[in-house]
Order: C-alpha cells, then sequence, then structure tokens
C-alpha cells in the first residue's frame, strides 16, 4: 500500500489551470505550464511524487515523453535512482523495443533501449497525468519485458473519470491530484 503524501497539495492544484476544446473541442486539457513555472510548486510537486517511495529501493525511474521526462528525471533524482527515457519515433539511436499504445485521441508507438533496465531492477513509472493509462500500460510492458519489477506508477494528476487505473490494476498507483469530472 502506498501512503498517501503528508504534503498539501491545494497550492498544486491552484497553479493548474484548465484550457477547454484543446487539443480538440471536448477536452479539458490540465495545463501545468504554470505549475513547472513556479519555483515552490514544481519543488512541492517533485517531493510529493517522490516522498512515498523513499524506502522501496527504487533503481530506475522510467518516463515517457515528454512530461514524464520533467517529472520522472527529478523524481529519480530525488530518489537517488537513474532515469531511462521512453521516447516516441525515431529518437534513440541504439537498439530498442517498441510498443504501440492508444490515447485519449490517437495511437503512437514507444522506444527504449534494450539496455536500459537490467532484470529484476526495482523500476517506479512516473508521468504528469494518467488519463486512459494506455501510455503508463505500453511503459510497463516494455519494463516487464526488460526483466524490470514495477513498483508502482505515480502521477502528478489523475483524471479519475477516464478510468486508467484500471488499465493498469497490476500496479499500486499513486496521484498527487485527483480530478472526478
Amino acid at each position: 500500500m502506498i501512503p498517501e503524501s503528508p504534503l498539501a497539495v491545494t497550492d498544486l492544484a491552484a497553479l493548474i489551470q484548465d484550457v477547454p476544446d484543446f487539443p480538440k473541442p471536448g477536452i479539458m486539457f490540465k495545463d501545468i505550464t504554470p505549475l513547472l513555472a513556479d519555483p515552490a510548486g514544481l519543488s512541492l510537486a517533485v517531493e510529493c511524487l517522490a516522498q512515498p517511495f523513499r524506502r522501496m529501493n527504487i533503481d530506475k525511474v522510467v518516463g515517457a515523453e515528454s512530461r514524464g521526462f520533467i517529472f520522472g528525471t527529478a523524481v529519480a533524482q530525488s530518489l537517488s535512482a537513474g532515469f531511462v527515457p521512453v521516447r516516441k519515433p525515431d529518437k534513440l539511436p541504439r537498439a530498442t523495443l517498441e510498443r504501440s499504445y492508444s490515447l485519449e485521441y490517437g495511437t503512437n508507438k514507444l522506444y527504449v533501449h534494450k539496455d536500459a533496465i537490467n532484470p529484476g531492477e526495482n523500476v517506479l513509472l512516473v508521468d504528469d497525468l494518467l488519463a486512459t493509462g494506455g501510455t503508463v500500460a505500453a511503459c510497463g510492458e516494455l519494463v516487464e519485458e526488460l526483466g524490470g519489477k514495477i513498483v508502482a506508477a505515480a502521477f502528478l494528476i489523475e483524471l479519475a473519470f477516464l478510468n486508467g487505473r484500471q488499465r493498469i490494476a497490476n500496479y499500486p498507483v499513486y496521484a498527487v491530484l485527483r480530478y472526478d469530472d
């Protein structure tokens, strides 16, 4: 069981702006750029993401392009773990594994270097947002194919009404902020 963060998150929620009809009509986009621009907000967000995992011996943090890089590298540094980027097509220079996945408004592929994770390493999946769960499910499949053990998936924001937790039900899920509608 992942403990809830003892840190206050109301300040973080105030730094996230809703943008209606982006990237297409009917979508309410959660814009994290004001939070990223606020030094105290960014620091608090990273601490909220890292704190529950401090005693779980995380070896690697995996983050998907691109906002997963922002929080993933900061969480990895905070946990004294390595960071593994999961990239979109044609971005990694060496031998890779790939996975197709679907997201709220389309499909894509993700890639990871074949030597990025050693068998048995404890891995934390980190991203800014859990929506339908397609991206993190694909990341999890790549990690497992490499022999990594997924400890949990951590997100700054969960859009609970999109039921992404169901798609990644085999992993413990931690979200700093949860939106139910």
